[in-house]
């Protein structure tokens, strides 16, 4: 069965977004995580930052990229609710970091972390509706 009509069967929240919306958050979403993330990371390469403070950023990356594929790959709903638990806390853990060395690289990450928490509250709900 296709992702999409996996995904429609599923029991969702009545305020769950279309994937059309879903999809144009992420266009939104996407350019910010790219321009601030490649400024940590470039700023550690030169070596005004420490490293460490990459590792939120790293750890949040790797599970941003691999939800879809745990969510519609696998169409494990319990392992990407993990998943998406780490993104959001890593998010957390990506503002305290940098906050002291770059405090626009923590604020850009709020539209980040609003729709990641709204994202996780619906993580969460349809997999407990789908247990």
């Amino acid at each position: 069965m296709p992702w999409i009509d996996w995904y429609n069967s599923l029991a969702k929240p009545s305020w769950t977004p279309t994937p059309a919306t879903i999809g144009m958050i992420w266009q939104i979403l996407y350019p910010i995580i790219l321009v601030s993330f490649g400024f940590v990371f470039v700023q550690a390469i030169r070596k005004k930052v420490p490293w460490l403070v990459t590792l939120p950023f790293a750890i949040n990356l790797v599970a941003n990229l691999i939800f879809t594929p745990i969510q519609f790959g696998m169409r494990n709903l319990p392992l990407a609710s993990v998943d998406i638990l780490i993104v959001w806390s890593t998010i957390i853990w990506m503002m305290v970091a940098v906050w002291p060395h770059y405090r626009w690289v923590a604020v850009a990450q709020v539209p980040y972390f609003v729709w990641v928490s709204i994202a996780t509250v619906l993580q969460l709900s349809i997999t407990a509706m789908n247990r």
